[in-house]
């Protein structure tokens, strides 16, 4: 079961709940699943609980109850625990990460994205600031993957140069409708150093992996082709897990997504790559592209040292192991190039 699929099923319980009377609540359009946080358990945990406790007028902990059972009677789900104010944390059959790897794998640069349009409109003004315009088209990429309409506007005209270094655009210039207007108002770059002499790649980063609240630094750090500079260290992921797949193919083998038999399975690379849905799903709601940015570092910092085991080595054929570790690898790849997308970066195959 992967975590979509999971996702319909806490909903299906809600509305089994709702339908056999237990609780008087409308079924939410997205339960959110995600790697069980401290003191859980399982393979997923969700909060569904905790956010319909308030219109069921009853504490979490008791809607987790009424929930619970409905749950652990889903196919797939082998057991359902309650922990805390009312977490229910889920665990699946065996292949849970194997089920993880192989939706990525299908759905490609798009996994996270919303299955398609759900009707929300937002209108994102920003000041004549280039951060805040930068900010504002990696928000607006954001939320369309997730079925928003979105249409930006400045409050003036763009300077030419800020198209031309760093590809920024918006819809329209002037006020925004007051009855749409949402501000995207981060703190603005320094200008010195000027961050269009970074160009479009690590300018666009610079003004986006920082929090809005932080303000950013334009130096040549973020050209530095080293692993200090978090922008390096995801490209370099990236570059690195398709460099293994052209390797594979001389070798002979391709990817097959499969349990890691017989050897631990790295916990941190699959729960970062089961939480970017999660993680798409805030950056749109907060309009805050720089979560998307700082889930990639996590990501790139987890895949990277499973990398070496991924290939045989010396005289050693390939196996049934190679080819599901290799499937690993090209889904956190895939993961860091459709990040790398909506903050309008790019992932290349060489670094």
């Amino acid at each position: 079961m992967t975590p979509v699929e999971l996702s319909r099923t806490v909903l299906h319980a809600v509305r089994r709940a709702v339908d056999a009377g237990e609780l008087e609540v409308a079924v939410p359009e997205r339960a959110v699943v995600a790697p069980p946080g401290p003191g859980g358990c399982g393979d997923y945990a969700t909060t569904i609980a905790l956010q319909l406790a308030r219109s069921a007028g009853q504490p979490p902990r008791r809607v987790a109850e009424v929930l619970r059972p409905y749950l652990a009677d889903a196919d797939g789900i082998t057991d359902v625990v309650l922990t805390g104010p009312g977490f229910l944390n889920i665990s699946l059959h065996g292949t849970a990460p194997v089920a993880l790897v192989e939706e990525i794998l299908r759905r490609g640069t798009r996994y996270g994205y919303a299955d398609g349009p759900t009707g929300r409109v937002v209108q994102l003004h920003c000041p004549h600031d280039l951060r805040a315009v930068v900010v504002a088209e990696a928000a607006a990429r954001v939320l369309r993957s997730q079925g928003a309409l979105v249409r930006t506007s400045c409050a003036a005209p763009l300077a030419p140069e800020w198209t031309a270094a760093l590809g920024v655009r918006v819809d329209a210039a002037g006020p925004a409708p007051a009855e749409l207007a949402v501000t995207v108002r981060p703190v603005p770059a320094p200008g010195d150093p000027d961050p269009l002499r970074l160009g479009r790649d690590a300018g666009r980063w610079a003004l986006l992996h920082p929090a809005p609240h932080d303000r950013p630094r334009t130096g040549d750090e973020h050209l530095v082709q080293r692993e200090g500079n978090p922008l390096f260290r995801v490209r370099y992921a990236h570059a690195r897990t398709r460099a293994l797949t052209r390797n594979a193919a001389d070798l002979g083998f391709t990817a097959e997504p499969a349990p890691l038999a017989a050897e631990p399975a790295p916990q941190d690379l699959l729960t970062a790559l089961a939480d970017h849905p999660r993680v798409l799903a805030a950056a749109a709601e907060h309009r805050a592209p720089d979560r998307l940015a700082r889930h990639l570092v996590a990501v790139a910092d987890a895949v990277l040292p499973f990398l070496p085991a991924v290939l045989p080595r010396g005289a050693e054929k390939p196996s049934a192991a190679h080819r599901a570790r290799l499937a690993l690898a090209e889904a956190a790849g895939t993961v860091l190039a459709g990040g790398l997308s909506l903050l309008g970066i790019d992932a290349p195959d060489h670094l």
